[in-house]
C-alpha cells in the first residue's frame, strides 16, 4: 500500500490493529544523516520483542508484569519519493 504521509500509514495500522484485537506502539526509525528526514519507521505490536533481564533496584517495591511476548506483527513504512 502507499500513503501520502507517514502519519496516514501509522493511523491506518492503528485502526487495523484495533479491529484485529491488538495494540501498537512506534518502534525504531532510520533517518537520513544529511537532513534528518525519516526514511523508515516501524509500527509494531505492543507485545513485540522480549523484556530485558529485570534490573534489581532498591527502590523497586514490586515486580512489573511481563508484557512483551515476542509477537511478530509489524508494519514497515518506507519513504519512496521526496
Amino acid at each position: 500500500m502507499k500513503f501520502d504521509t507517514l502519519q496516514q500509514g501509522i493511523t491506518f495500522y492503528e485502526s487495523y490493529a484495533r479491529i484485529s484485537g491488538f495494540e501498537t506502539r512506534l518502534s525504531s526509525k532510520k533517518k537520513r544523516k544529511s537532513d534528518g528526514k525519516i526514511l523508515v519507521k516501524y509500527c509494531v505490536c505492543s507485545k513485540e520483542g522480549f523484556r530485558e533481564t529485570p534490573r534489581l533496584h532498591a527502590e523497586c517495591k514490586k515486580e512489573r508484569p511481563i508484557t512483551r511476548m515476542g509477537c511478530k506483527a509489524k508494519l514497515t513504512l518506507k519513504l519512496i519519493n521526496d
